[in-house]
Parts: C-alpha cells; structure tokens; sequence
C-alpha cells in the first residue's frame, strides 16, 4: 500500500521574501521602497516579509574590490555607510513599524546598525525583527563577519540568538555565511525556531545547497533573501571597479523552503520581485518525527551545548 508522506494543509500562512534592490546609499528612498514592498505583501495576504542582508541602505561591495591602500576612497564610502545606517530605534524603524502595523504583517529586515551604545561610528550587520503589531521584536546582530566585511562591520554577540513569538511562529535566523556556523544553527533550533530567515549576499548552487541543508537539519521553514543589484544601480565612482561588461553584481537567487528541503518559491533570478509561499507548521512536526536535532537526536547525556548571552 502507498503512503502519502505529504501533510494535509489544514491551516496555511503565507509568507514572502523581497528580492529588491535598495537606492544605494540612500537611506530615505530605500526605506520608502521597503515601506511599499510591505505594504504590497500584506496586500497579497502574506502575515511575514523578509528582506535582504544590509538593504538598508546597501551590501558595501566594495570591500571585495577596492584595495586597502585607497583609503581616501573607502573613508568616504564608509562616513556615507554610516550616515545612511541606522539606529535601533530611530525614525526609520519608526517608519518600518508603522507599515507593519498598517498591514498587519510581521517585518524581517537586513540593515547596517550604528552602535548606538557607544561611539555612534562603527557598524553592525543586523537583523531587525518588527511584530504586525508594529512593535521591535528585537535585533540579531551577525556574529561574525566574513574576510574583507571586517572592515566595516564589528562582531555581534551571543545575546542575540533568539527566536521571536509572532501571529505566524517562531521566527529566528542567521546572516550569510553565520549560517555556516553548526553551533550558531543549533543555537537558532533549541530557541525553538520554526521559520528560519537568512538574509544574505551568497547566492547560486553551493548557497542553495547550504539553505536546503539547514532546512532539513533544523526541520524548518527557511527564507534566503538576497538582493539584486545591477551595474547601474552604483553610483559612477563605483562602477569601474568592476570588470568591463559585468552587469549584476548580485542576481539574488532568493527562495523559500519547506522542511524537507524543497524549495517552494523561487529561486528568483536577475530580477526584482516579491516571492510568496504558503505554508503549513504541521510540516515541521512530521518532519522532526523522523530527526529533531534539538529534541530526541540530542543527546544532552553525550554533548552539551551553551550560549554565552553575556555582553
């Protein structure tokens, strides 16, 4: 006798990731492009909209290109970074709140994060999560940046691997290349995790493969959100840094997938779009059935495992 392995959709939640491309260094346009893409998809009745890593108000990219030497350039680059970044709270939050509120829809955000705390100058790569209730969830900032990106971002801290109550479960996630991390992933699962966002800059096949990984290993929803960003979206001192004829400098390739590591939404390639997806929490639970990597594959009486939550 066959069986069906497929969950019956008795109650689903639709859910979207903003593939988009932000006005480069320009925080106020950016936040209205934001502000419009929530207000499209609370429209199309999705309850959760995740956006890229650090769209507001862009990826500095050219931390890849520009040689540490020119610092003229990259002191430039990075007082603009900073004055178009944000602070937690701060007008722009106020902004994206009120959108989330408007539409009822819980907001996910990549931003550059002035460190507010202290000195007002340096930068961290965080996640902003927004209830529909248009009330801060709270902030992941990202653990560690990757190579040249510790040129411009600080290190975040253990205090911020949490998940997040929201109308539409648990939310949690990790940034880019954090996700590469076992241990930040378990931490991201034994918070309880059921949608699991990664706002990236990676994309393409190895990246794909990576996303489907975590959503099978963690028995999650996972949403990878990259943006696109093509030649002319640059600002012409920035353009001739790249090799004559390139025209996207990210193709996004953003996708949404369910537990067993289907994609089921995108991926979105080359192109600005908003990608939706249904679906269903009983997913997750038939899929821990066979492996919960935080419940009966534990093993807390052979590993243990602990979080510095410490600043």
């Amino acid at each position: 006798m066959k069986t069906n392995n497929k969950v019956q959709n008795l109650e689903t939640i639709k859910v979207a990731a903003a593939q988009l491309s932000p006005v480069f260094l320009n925080k106020e346009k950016t936040v209205k492009k934001a502000i419009n893409a929530i207000l499209e998809a609370g429209k199309n009745g999705s309850k959760l909209i995740v956006f890229p890593e650090s769209y507001i108000s862009c990826y500095p990219d050219w931390v890849w290109s520009i040689p540490a030497n020119q610092a003229k350039q990259l002191n430039n680059l990075y007082v603009k970074l900073v004055e178009n970044a944000v602070t937690i709270p701060d007008d722009t939050t106020e902004k994206l709140c009120k959108a989330a509120k408007t539409t009822k829809i819980n907001v996910v955000m990549g931003l550059n994060e002035k460190n507010s705390e202290t000195s007002n100058a340096s930068l961290y790569n965080t996640i902003l999560f927004i209830g529909e209730n248009g009330k801060i969830l709270g902030k992941h900032r990202k653990l560690m940046p990757t190579n040249c990106e510790r040129l411009i971002w600080a290190q975040g801290n253990g205090d911020t691997l949490k998940s997040y109550n929201t109308s539409v479960g648990k939310i949690g996630g990790l940034i880019c290349w954090e996700n590469f991390m076992p241990l930040a992933r378990n931490a991201i699962y034994e918070a309880g995790t059921q949608i699991y966002v990664a706002p990236t800059w990676d994309k393409g096949a190895n990246w794909l493969g990576t996303v489907q990984h975590i959503a099978r290993e963690g028995g999650v929803f996972v949403i990878s959100c990259c943006m696109t960003l093509h030649i002319n979206d640059l600002p012409e001192e920035l353009k001739n840094i790249y090799v004559k004829g390139k025209e996207w400098i990210s193709t996004g390739n953003s996708c949404i997938i369910n537990p067993s590591g289907k994609i089921i939404a995108g991926p979105l390639d080359s192109k600005e779009g908003i990608l939706y997806a249904e679906i269903n929490l009983q997913e997750i639970i038939a899929a821990k059935r066979s492996f919960d990597a935080v419940g009966h594959y534990a093993r807390p009486d052979v590993f243990n495992f602990s979080v510095n939550t410490q600043n």
